[in-house]
C-alpha cells in the first residue's frame, strides 16, 4: 500500500517505528499500520499478502504477530506519557483491521514499562544453540507473570517427559517439512536481505533437542549424531491460551511479546520452534499431552546467546500510511 503525500505525524512515526521491531514468521513482517487523522489514533492490520500460505494458512502466525505488533505499540504510547485506548476487532466486516489505539489521559510511564520499551531493539530471535549462562528461576517465574498479565499462560517445561514428547512432536513436523518440496520453496524464499539473515542460519538445525528450520538444506548435507544433540537447547516452554479464536491470538501475540521484552531486559532471548503447531493433528497432541487443554499457541526456547544478529525492518514508508483505509472484499 503506497503512502499519501501528506506527512505522517511525530507521534505517527513512533508508533510505527516500535510495532516495527516486533517478532514475525521467518521475518515476514506481515502488518501495516494507519494513522487516523493527524496523531490523533492508530491502526494495526495484518497484511495478508505477507502470510506464508503454507506454513500459516489459517492466518494464527501473522495474527500473532501482529499481536506482538501491537504491544509494542501500547509501550510506545506509554513512553509518551499517555495511556492506550485499544479497540481490538473493531470490524466485524474487515478481518485484517485487528485494533485501533487512541491516546487516552496523560500519566507517566512506570519503570516497569520504560524497561519494555527500551528492550524492543534490543529483543532478537535466536536460531540454534545458547550459550552455557543458565535462565534463573526467578526470572521464569517473572516471565510467567508477564504472560499471565495479559491473559495467557506460559508453561515452563520442567518436566523431563513432556520435553521429550514436545521435541518428538516438533521433530516430526520438520522432518516432514523438509520433504515437502512446496513449503522448502516458501521457507527458503524467507531467506535473505529482507527475511533471515544468512548468518542466522548457519548453525546445523538438529543440534538442538528441538528441531530448527532448515533454512539452507544443511540436513541434507551431513547428519549430527546423538551424541551431539540437546546442548544449548535452553528452556523449553509453550504459550497458551483458554480458548482459540482470532481475539485469542491477539491476545497471545501480546503476551508473547510482553515475555520476550522482559526476557531481553535480562540478556535472554528466545527461539521458535512453530512446526507441529501449522499442523492440526500435531497440534492437538501438543494441547492434549503437554498444555493440559489449553490451545498451544507459541513454542519457544529461551537462553542467553552468543552472539546477537539482527533483522532488517521494512521501511517506514512501506508500513505506515494515512487513512481511511478503503475496506477490502
Amino acid at each position: 500500500m503506497a503512502v499519501t503525500a501528506d506527512k505522517p505525524g511525530r507521534a505517527a512515526l513512533h508508533l510505527a517505528r516500535a510495532a516495527s521491531f516486533a517478532p514475525s514468521p521467518h521475518n515476514s513482517q506481515p502488518w501495516f499500520f494507519v494513522e487516523e487523522g493527524h496523531d490523533r489514533g492508530f491502526e494495526v492490520h495484518a497484511d495478508a499478502g505477507r502470510r506464508m500460505p503454507l506454513t500459516d494458512p489459517g492466518g494464527r502466525e501473522m495474527v500473532i504477530a501482529c499481536g506482538a505488533a501491537l504491544f509494542n505499540v501500547r509501550m510506545a504510547v506509554r513512553h509518551l506519557g499517555f495511556q492506550p485506548v485499544v479497540d481490538v476487532l473493531p470490524e466485524l466486516a474487515d478481518q485484517d483491521l485487528l485494533a485501533r489505539v487512541g491516546f487516552g489521559a496523560h500519566a507517566a510511564a512506570t519503570g516497569e514499562e520504560e524497561s519494555l520499551a527500551r528492550a524492543m531493539p534490543r529483543r532478537h530471535t535466536h536460531r540454534g544453540p545458547f550459550g552455557p549462562e543458565p535462565v534463573t528461576e526467578g526470572l521464569l517465574s517473572d516471565l510467567r507473570d508477564q504472560a499471565r498479565a495479559e491473559g495467557a499462560i506460559l508453561q515452563v517445561l520442567d518436566v523431563s517427559e513432556k520435553v521429550e514428547l514436545l521435541a518428538r512432536l516438533v521433530n516430526t513436523a520438520e522432518r516432514a517439512d523438509r520433504v515437502d518440496l512446496w513449503r522448502a520453496v516458501e521457507l527458503a524464499h524467507r531467506v535473505g536481505p529482507t527475511g533471515v539473515p544468512v548468518a542466522a542460519c548457519h548453525a546445523h538445525p538438529d543440534l538442538t533437542r528441538l528441531a530448527g528450520r532448515d533454512y539452507l538444506g544443511l540436513s541434507r548435507r551431513y547428519t549430527v549424531p546423538e551424541r551431539r544433540r540437546g546442548a544449548g537447547t535452553g528452556i523449553v516452554a509453550v504459550l497458551c491460551t483458554p480458548y482459540d479464536h482470532r481475539a485469542d491470538w491477539l491476545l497471545a501475540g501480546q503476551a508473547l511479546q510482553r515475555v520476550l521484552l522482559h526476557a531481553a531486559g535480562h540478556e535472554v532471548m528466545a527461539g521458535f520452534h512453530t512446526q507441529p503447531l501449522e499442523r492440526p493433528d500435531l497440534r492437538e497432541e501438543v494441547r492434549r499431552g503437554i498444555t493440559a487443554g489449553r490451545h498451544p499457541q507459541m513454542v519457544l526456547r529461551l537462553g542467553c546467546p552468543a552472539q546477537m544478529l539482527s533483522t532488517l525492518r521494512r521501511p517506514l514508508g512501506e508500513v505506515l500510511t494515512r487513512g481511511p483505509v478503503p475496506l477490502r472484499r
